[in-house]
């Protein structure tokens, strides 16, 4: 029998009737597509009530390539999926059908635990909610910058410049950058997806 883990000898007590978050393992590159496919299957059994929440966390990250400005999105945890569901009716019972809708959904390996699913700490929960809000509206650059570092300026008027970066606004998706121009340090405010990481030879 499916979900065998639910039939435990443990003692009952309310706490089981409440929702809980767990981890679903999928194939590469099939968060998204698992997330929608339970979606629908919410739907289609009417499990409202039995799967709250499900969560594939990204961020939109920006880069420059062949001079164009792309914008894509990039998974937090590649190869995972966060599911919020309760795994007993009110009644008690093990809710066998729902966790064996979610466990074939096509797309899925396994929960985290895999016949004994492992229930996620509030504090790990958190920890990804926070990573979700704190980019919530932001663009960030697909590689992470440090004060100090030189980039090379790959658009606009400072095309193909050099500098050092002296300030890094997250929250604006910008960076300041000290280039020299005409025998004068300038600098030089420029958005992420502006500038890429210097290769050549320092000088």
């Amino acid at each position: 029998m499916d979900d065998e883990e639910l039939e435990s000898d443990v003692a009952f007590d309310e706490s089981m009737l409440l929702p809980k978050w767990f981890a679903l393992q999928t194939l590469s590159n099939q968060e998204s597509k698992v997330k929608t496919t339970i979606q629908v299957a919410i739907k289609e059994h009417a499990l409202e009530d039995v799967i709250l929440d499900i969560l594939v966390p990204t961020e939109k990250v920006v880069e420059v390539k062949n001079g164009k400005k792309i914008t894509h999105v990039r998974k937090f945890y590649p190869g995972y999926v966060f599911i919020k569901m309760r795994t007993r009716g009110d009644d008690g019972k093990p809710l066998h059908e729902a966790m064996s809708i979610v466990r074939n959904t096509n797309g899925v390996v396994r929960f985290v635990g895999d016949r004994k699913p492992v229930e996620l700490k509030q504090s790990e929960i958190d920890d990804i909610l926070k990573k979700v809000e704190a980019v919530i509206g932001k663009v960030v650059p697909k590689v992470a910058y440090g004060v100090g570092e030189i980039v090379k300026i790959s658009d606009g008027p400072f095309l193909n410049l050099t500098g050092a970066i002296e300030e890094i606004d997250t929250d604006q998706g910008r960076l300041r950058v000290n280039v020299t121009m005409f025998g004068r340090s300038t600098p030089v405010d420029l958005e992420f997806w502006q500038v890429e990481r210097f290769v050549g030879e320092k000088s």
